[in-house]
Parts: structure tokens; C-alpha cells; sequence
């Protein structure tokens, strides 16, 4: 019976902590430091400015720029969520809900306050989700397949290939056609990506590969417990501070920043970028990835290295093992 205890106690740590890791991040959302745009003349610009950092402190990082051109292009390059345009007298706000649509509902409730009137602040979504998806459901949900997907190929992989160079050829095999299915689904039939296909698979295919390698590294060198590891780090952090059904700013201060140099939140800012605005902020995703599937690489080099039996020093040495 005290084992008994034991093992409750355990799972019921364990699922304390897995509703924690889920569920804080998403309750504690809101508005921090989003990137925005002000275009339009200085002084009424500086305005606009001084009035959104009494109302909203520290809600968004400001930027001023001349025209709606300029904003419009920072904009598209991912530099900020959208902008304020007072180039024509009214305020007309300009969303990306493509690059988030909570932000962009945020932004919307802006546009509410810069003008109550009953014909209010005119909002233009520059950068729109698909019509099949209008919410990103689908990319929000494609969250959890992504990082499961990586889990699963590692813990396969252990239990069922023998030697090191068949696991990791089999992961990076089945992240190639783990890719090409999961971006046919998300973009053919649930219509919830743009962009080109076979750009958008490679990148589902670097994010698997990324956290399989990682996992099978950690397996490799620390055993059951490397593999724990790996997947608790993928599922219990990656995942909720990714930020794919949000934004990383609105996750709590410095969490959102962290899920960003994890492989989840790496791969839906990498996928955003590459189905909606034509690459624009993908290289330090790119990097992460690429980091990530490296490190797995290397801790699997090191446990090959580790098992490798320690070569006879001289001819000497061999002959008086034979000898004994």
C-alpha cells in the first residue's frame, strides 16, 4: 500500500504540473510590448503616442513613421503587429491577424478607443487569414501534433530500432514525410495555411526533426531519464510558450521570449512567417531549429563515443592480454 501511495502521489504531482504548464500561460495572457506602428505627421503622431502610454503602460513597443507606406512595409517584414494611420486625419488601424489574431483583436479594441464615435476607427486587415479559417484554428491547433509528433518518433525509435545512425536516419526520414502529410491536411483540406507548400512541409519537417534528434540525443546519452527529459522540455515548455494560438508577446513578461528558443515556438513563428508573409523574420527561427537538431546530433555522437570500447595502447599491452 505504500507503493500504492507513492504512485499516486507522483501522478498526482505530475498532473498538477502538466495543468500548470498549460494552463498559467494561457490564463495569464495579455498585452505586453506587442510591436506597433504610428504613421502619419510628428505631432500628431507624438500625440497618439503619449496617449496610448497613459492608457495602456506598457501594452506596446512604439514605432513612428511617416507614411502608411512605411508602416505597411514593417508590417509585411513581421518588425510590428500592425500600426495606427493618421495620414488621412481619421485614425484608420491596420492589423495582420495572419500574424496573430489575438493581437489583432487587441488591436481592434485600440481602434475602439482612439475613436467612440458611432462610426468609429476604420480597421484593414493588411495581411488576412484564409477565408476557410478566419479564427487560425487550424494553426493553433496544429501546435500539439507538431511537438508530439518529434516525442513520438524518438520513443519509437528507441523501443524498436537498434543502433544509433538507423535512429536518427529513421527521424529525419519520418520528418520528411511527417511534413508533407501534417502541411497537406493543414493547407488542402482544412485550409488554414498559404504560401507554398513544399516550403511550409519543410519547415513542419525541420520542427519534427528538431525535437525527434533532441529527444533521441538526450535517450542516447542519459537513457530513460534523457528521454523524460526531452519530452517533458518539449511538451510541458515548448508547447505552451510557444505562443501559436496567441502571440509570443502576449504570454506572461520573458516566458514568450524564452518559447521562442524552443523548437514549438520556433516552428509556428518559422510557419507563420513562411505561409503569410513570403519569409519576411524567418532567418533566427531557421537558426533554432537547425540549433536544436545539431545539439540532438552531437549528444548522440557523444554517447557513440562513450560506448565505444577504449583502444589497446601498444603492441605490448595486446600481447599481455593474450597472455593472461
Amino acid at each position: 500500500m505504500r507503493k500504492v501511495a507513492g504512485v499516486v502521489l507522483l501522478l498526482t504531482a505530475l498532473l498538477s504540473l502538466i495543468m500548470v504548464a498549460f494552463a498559467w500561460p494561457a490564463t495569464r495572457a495579455g498585452v505586453h510590448d506587442i510591436p506597433l506602428a504610428v504613421a502619419g505627421p510628428a505631432p500628431a503622431a507624438a500625440q497618439v503616442v503619449q496617449q496610448l502610454e497613459a492608457k495602456r503602460p506598457g501594452a506596446f513597443d512604439l514605432r513612428t513613421v511617416p507614411d502608411t507606406a512605411a508602416a505597411e512595409r514593417l508590417i509585411r517584414d513581421r518588425e510590428v503587429y500592425g500600426a495606427i494611420d493618421l495620414t488621412s486625419g481619421k485614425p484608420q488601424v491596420i492589423v495582420a491577424s495572419a500574424a496573430g489574431p489575438a493581437v489583432a483583436q487587441a488591436l481592434q479594441q485600440v481602434a475602439q478607443a482612439l475613436a467612440p464615435a458611432p462610426d468609429g476607427t476604420v480597421v484593414r486587415d493588411l495581411v488576412p487569414l484564409p477565408a476557410d479559417d478566419p479564427r487560425g484554428a487550424g494553426l493553433a491547433a496544429g501546435a500539439l501534433p507538431l511537438v508530439l509528433g518529434g516525442i513520438a518518433a524518438a520513443g519509437l525509435l528507441t523501443n524498436l530500432i537498434v543502433g544509433a545512425g538507423r535512429r536518427i536516419a529513421g527521424a529525419l526520414a519520418f520528418a520528411v514525410t511527417g511534413g508533407l502529410a501534417l502541411v497537406a491536411i493543414l493547407q488542402y483540406w482544412l485550409g488554414s495555411l498559404n504560401g507554398d507548400y513544399w516550403l511550409n512541409s519543410g519547415v513542419v519537417a525541420l520542427s519534427i526533426a528538431a525535437t525527434a534528434l533532441t529527444v533521441l540525443g538526450l535517450e542516447s546519452l542519459l537513457g530513460t531519464a534523457g528521454l523524460a527529459i526531452g519530452a517533458a522540455t518539449m511538451m510541458l515548455l515548448g508547447n505552451p510558450l510557444s505562443g501559436l494560438s496567441s502571440a509570443p508577446e502576449m504570454l506572461p513578461s520573458g516566458w514568450g521570449a524564452l518559447g521562442q528558443y524552443l523548437p514549438p515556438g520556433a516552428a509556428g513563428s518559422l510557419l507563420r512567417s513562411t505561409a503569410f508573409f513570403d519569409g519576411a523574420g524567418a532567418g533566427p527561427h531557421v537558426l533554432v531549429l537547425v540549433a536544436w537538431a545539431a545539439a540532438g546530433l552531437l549528444l548522440a555522437g557523444l554517447a557513440a563515443l562513450r560506448r565505444r570500447p577504449a583502444p589497446v595502447a601498444d603492441a605490448d599491452a595486446k600481447a599481455a592480454l593474450v597472455t593472461a
